[in-house]
C-alpha cells in the first residue's frame, strides 16, 4: 500500500543513523552476552545448564544474523534515497521510498523489542548461575 506522506530527507537520515546506531550497540552487547555465556558454560556443566546455553547460543546467533540483514537493508535503502535525490531537487521522499522508511521502523522497532526481551531473560539466567 503505498502512502501520501511525505516524509524530509533529514528525518530520514537521522532515523537511518539511530538506526544503525543501536544495531551496532546491539550486535556488540549481543558478544558481551556471549562472553558472559560461555563463562557460565564453563563453570556449570549441569544438564539444565547447557541446555539454556544452547538456547541462548542459537539466539544470540540468530539475532546477530538478525542484525546484519537489517543493517545490510538500510544501507541499500540509503543508497536508494541517495539516487532518488540525484534525481529530484525535492528535500522529501515519498511514495516508495516513504513506505519503505516505515516498514524498516517497524523491523527495526520489532528487532529491538527481540534483543531486549532476550537480554531480560540472559540475565535472569546469568543471575541464576553465575
Amino acid at each position: 500500500m503505498e502512502t501520501l506522506e511525505k516524509i524530509s530527507i533529514a528525518h530520514v537520515s537521522n532515523a537511518h543513523s539511530d538506526w544503525l546506531r543501536a544495531l551496532s550497540f546491539y550486535k556488540d552487547e549481543i558478544g558481551i552476552l556471549r562472553n558472559r555465556l560461555t563463562e557460565i558454560a564453563s563453570k556449570n556443566t549441569g544438564r539444565e545448564v547447557m541446555r539454556n546455553v544452547e538456547h541462548f547460543e542459537n539466539q544470540f546467533k540468530l539475532q546477530k544474523d538478525n542484525i546484519q540483514v537489517l543493517s545490510h537493508d538500510i544501507k541499500q535503502n540509503i543508497k536508494s534515497i541517495k539516487k532518488e535525490l540525484q534525481d529530484s531537487s525535492a528535500g522529501y521522499i515519498d511514495g516508495d521510498l516513504a513506505d519503505q522508511h516505515f516498514a524498516f521502523n517497524d523491523k527495526f522497532s520489532g528487532e529491538e523489542k527481540v534483543i531486549n526481551e532476550l537480554r531480560q531473560e540472559f540475565n535472569e539466567f546469568a543471575a541464576q548461575w553465575m
